[in-house]
């Protein structure tokens, strides 16, 4: 506190003679110092506080060094009193020299405890704090503060595609029984760029989320909306999805092969099962049409090609099929009938005629395909030619299992090969071998042993 200034007693304000009481020298001093200390001092009505109990010692808690009291800070004046700037210090009791002043005036009103040396008092000794108790089963251990949640930076477009789901799955709950709280993003590392990303965070084109930013666990990370690609990246993206050249040309040339796939499979089953179809149909309506001109009493003459005239029947393989006069293709094979060789040097006689070979070809597959089991035939199996007027009953003789379509010797009067050794009435049947093919002729020959007038009824090979 400094001393009063002359300037007051030059005219600013009243003398000193006009002044209170408590402006006398001293006397704010002594007001100040009649001032409760608002640390330690009892509130006012109330005693001094008694000194704290000391706390009770454990004798396995480490007993705390005893502080070194400070020494009592003498009596004479302090160097500020000496200095004679009108500052004064006061004594810590009320009983000792107040700066040379002589003794304190307001001692006997200072409150109890203003008289204590407070330097002088030892710190009380801790309290010991028991260790902490291992974590029960029971009891759920306390789980660490993971700090502040981090919120990435967004800014209004982010935020607005984000929706309020996302802002949810980011902010932990205050109760603590929520998910755990988003981890903090780890500082980056690596070169200047790596930082500069890390720096830039969701902010500008092309922006990605900072690691740590997927949620809580098990929560999907927010959609970032796709940025519009450029003309660049747009044109480059249509060239990758048109195809190349050579692409096209697979996928031209896979196509080609599977139409004729199926081309090929529809003709395989025209051809064995579509044909036999249209075939025996065909010879059911003229074996009928034969029949009935036999019934009507037509007159046998000369047969126009393709016109049927006569029926064969081979019981060993339950064939029945009707001859027609020639062995066109289109006009009598393809259409499941047996055609007789008629025209030309390739004409052969008839079952009637006296002498001769009565030579026929058929289909062994397709179309019918009347002569496929021939090959099963052996010597006397029976094969009969009906005609208007007579059943010509033939025994099967033997059999050319291979030759070249060029031999035409085996429809001659007197056959190479079968057996025979002069003229007679004979039957040969012609087909084509191996079988699916016509690379080559099988040949069946047989032997007329009955000629069977129709008015005597059937052959027993018919009957039975």
């Amino acid at each position: 506190m400094t001393a009063l200034r002359p300037e007051h007693d030059a005219g600013y304000g009243a003398s000193y003679e006009q002044r209170e009481a408590y402006e006398e020298p001293g006397a704010f001093e002594a007001a100040v110092d009649g001032l409760a200390d608002p640390l330690n001092d009892p509130l006012p009505g109330q005693g001094a506080a008694p000194p704290p109990a000391p706390a009770p010692v454990s004798p396995t808690a480490p007993v705390a060094p005893a502080v070194p009291t400070a020494p009592t800070q003498p009596s004479s004046p302090g160097p500020w009193a000496a200095a004679g700037d009108g500052i004064s210090v006061p004594p810590p009791s009320a009983e000792r020299e107040w700066s040379g002043y002589g003794p304190y005036p307001h001692a006997a009103e200072a409150p109890a405890a203003y008289g204590q040396d407070w330097s002088a008092q030892v710190a009380p000794e801790p309290v010991p704090v028991p260790p902490p108790a291992p974590a029960s089963a029971s009891v759920p251990a306390p789980r660490p503060d993971p700090g502040p949640p981090y919120v990435p930076v967004r800014d209004d477009a982010t935020a607005a595609a984000g929706g309020a789901e996302e802002a949810t799955a980011l902010l932990p709950t205050v109760s603590g029984t929520g998910p755990d709280p988003v981890a903090r993003p780890e500082p980056p590392t690596g070169g200047r760029a790596e930082r500069r990303k890390a720096a830039k965070g969701g902010r500008g084109r092309g922006r990605t989320r900072p690691p740590g930013a997927e949620g809580p666990a098990g929560a999907p990370a927010a959609s970032t909306p796709a940025r519009p690609l450029s003309r660049v990246e747009a044109r480059q993206a249509a060239r990758a999805l048109k195809d190349s050249p050579g692409v096209i040309l697979s996928r031209a040339v896979g196509e080609i092969f599977i139409s004729l796939g199926v081309l090929m499979l529809l003709f395989v089953t025209y051809q064995l099962w579509w044909t036999n179809i249209q075939a025996d149909l065909y010879a059911g309506k003229e074996k009928d049409k034969i029949q009935q001109g036999w019934a009507e009493g037509r007159q046998p003459g000369n047969f126009e090609p393709g016109q049927g005239f006569a029926i064969m029947h081979i019981p060993k393989l339950d064939v029945v099929v009707p001859i027609a006069e020639g062995i066109d293709k289109a006009k009598v094979l393809d259409r499941g009938m047996v055609g007789h060789y008629a025209e030309g040097r390739l004409k052969t006689a008839m079952p009637s005629d006296k002498q001769g070979n009565f030579a026929v070809a058929g289909h062994r597959n397709t179309h019918g395909e009347p002569f496929r089991y021939i090959n099963r035939l052996e010597p006397g199996d029976k094969i009969i030619v009906e005609t208007q007027d007579a059943y010509f009953t033939y025994d099967m003789a033997s059999i050319l299992p291979q030759t070249a379509p060029s031999n035409t010797g085996v429809i001659g009067p007197v056959p190479p090969g079968s057996g025979f050794s002069e003229p007679g009435r004979y039957i040969t049947l012609t087909t084509c071998t191996p079988e699916f093919t016509s690379t080559y002729r099988m040949i069946v020959w047989g032997k007329m042993v009955e000629e069977r007038p129709r008015d005597k009824g059937k052959p027993d090979a018919l009957v039975g």
